[in-house]
């Protein structure tokens, strides 16, 4: 059986940061095991403007939703079955995560996440993040800038990396490199260099395998049961430790299938429980987001980096750390879920998206069968908070997004309201209206959790490693204890850096 001193199980976000930065000491080996292909010479991945054609494809693992009796049960999620994970798959929308999104996780028990910790890694990352170029500047996404900032009083943010900011509207930062509206992904700021180089025979990369068990010694992590694109099934292992970078879907389900997990849950399937470790696909969380659409007067310029370069945040209570409404502004009509509804989709159109940047709902991961190529099933429990707090949130921000809509110098530009539609007023109904046609930012997070020794549904401790097991750590989205209020991408970056550090610190021969 092959042995590495690293296995790292996911080529995505954190497990390319991790692979490339390990691999920089030549006596050190380290295999990449990634279900998908490579992102190389892929015009369909590598280009930003082109990732909604990869969605459902054949570069998506495109989870299900269980039925959400307040929400949206058409929900798929993709996660991305590609080198660079989903940093090859989404928009590249690149925020550091607020001081209080950090400084909130030392609370909950990460001790060593603080903000003032954290701060360095930002610094550390290769990827080419820039504000979004003036070329790909569109006019409606810079008249919705200045609309908003009209309508509101917000001010007008001209790179939301440079300083914390609790309400603001503007462009995004993006990690691409403009002048060809390509990708600086987590494998091309980090693995492509040495792929294309050839400098680092001890980096492997497994692609198109899939790792489907863990394989423990007691409570010593081994190495990893995998199966290769020709049907080999092989056990890789690891001298010093296995990571498990997975995503926040891929990684617990790994875990439980590898009978680590809720007792009760894994026995109920016939899964011999190795440890039982209740939080394990608790604790999912998600940025929920609806969608209020306009038909314009005529079609829209060509220009833009990804169709949703703007985007607008407001802090709705003085008293909340950090703001706890968002919009992404897209210059194209975005009605696959109002269709479901009956509403048709114009010819052309722009679309607001209500976002709630620190949702109080928290759903579970859980497997359904087990076989390891059953997909498990995604509760989000969306908008079923105790106080409706959700609920509200897009309530709000469809009302926002109409005085905004109504402000020059982006009003001229709107011909009408396709959905909800004008005639749609009551709190009532429009909280029906936006959960039912609400989707995901494809930000799945939490479900492997990190905290403290007192907690007794902490996944992970503050090092990473998996609480009562030795050899093994989990770096990725599934570790977040709570949602970060911005886009999570960089968090996830600066998370396998962190890893990586920890790592390469405690390298003792």
């Amino acid at each position: 059986m092959p042995q590495y001193d690293y296995v790292v199980i996911g080529g995505g976000t954190a497990g390319s940061v991790i692979a490339s930065r390990l691999t920089e000491n030549p006596d050190v080996t380290v295999a990449v095991i990634e279900g998908g292909p490579s992102d190389i010479d892929r015009d369909d991945v590598l280009t930003l403007r082109r990732w909604m054609g990869l969605l459902g494809g054949d570069l998506d693992y495109d989870y299900p939703t269980t039925e959400q009796p307040r929400g949206n049960s058409h929900i798929r999620h993709s996660r991305a079955k590609v080198l660079g994970g989903c940093s090859s798959h989404n928009t590249l929308i690149a925020f550091k995560p607020l001081p209080s999104d950090w400084d909130e996780w030392a609370a909950n028990g990460a001790e060593g996440w603080d903000a003032a910790s954290m701060e360095p890694y930002f610094a550390k990352l290769r990827n080419n993040v820039v504000a979004v170029d003036e070329k790909d500047r569109n006019a409606i996404a810079r008249d919705f800038v200045d609309a908003a900032q009209a309508a509101l009083g917000v001010p007008r943010v001209e790179g939301f990396n440079k300083k914390p900011f609790k309400d603001g509207v503007g462009f995004f930062d993006l990690a691409y490199h403009p002048e060809n509206n390509k990708r600086s992904s987590a494998s091309v700021a980090y693995l492509h260099p040495h792929i294309e180089a050839g400098d680092r025979p001890n980096l492997t990369l497994m692609l198109e395998t899939w790792a489907y068990k863990l394989e423990l010694d007691g409570t010593r992590a081994r190495g990893v049961h995998v199966r290769t694109k020709d049907g080999e099934e092989l056990l890789v292992e690891a001298g010093r430790e296995v990571l498990v970078c997975a995503g926040a879907v891929d990684t617990p389900r790994l875990l439980m299938h590898s009978g680590i997990g809720p007792r009760k849950d894994l026995e109920a399937l016939g899964i011999e429980v190795v440890h039982d470790l209740p939080g394990v696909g608790e604790n999912l969380l998600d940025h929920p987001e609806s969608v209020i659409v306009w038909e314009t007067n005529g079609p829209i310029p060509e220009n833009s980096a990804m169709d949703s370069d703007a985007g607008l945040f407001v802090q709705r209570d003085p008293e909340f750390q950090g703001p706890d409404l968002m919009f992404h502004f897209y210059q194209i009509p975005f009605t696959d879920n109002p269709e479901r509804l009956g509403y048709e989709r114009p010819e052309h159109g722009v679309s607001m998206t209500p976002n709630i940047p620190k949702p109080k709902s928290r759903g579970r991961v859980y497997l359904t069968s087990k076989d390891p190529e059953v997909k498990p099933a995604l509760d989000f429990r969306y908008f079923t908070d105790e106080d409706d707090y959700d609920g509200r949130t897009l309530v709000d921000g469809i009302k926002i997004a109409r005085e905004i809509a109504k402000s020059e110098p982006l009003a001229h530009w709107l011909k009408r309201e396709v959905c909800p539609g004008p005639e749609v007023t009551g709190d009532e109904e429009l909280s029906e209206y936006a959960r039912k046609v609400a989707h995901t930012v494809y930000h799945p997070a939490g479900t492997c959790r990190m905290g403290s020794s007192a907690d007794e549904l902490a996944v992970v401790s503050p090092d990473l490693t998996v609480r009562g097991l030795d050899g093994i750590r989990i770096a990725d989205a599934s570790v977040f204890p709570t949602m970060p209020a911005v886009n999570p991408m960089i968090g996830v970056l600066m998370v396998g850096e962190k890893c990586a550090e920890l790592l390469t610190g405690s390298d003792v021969r």
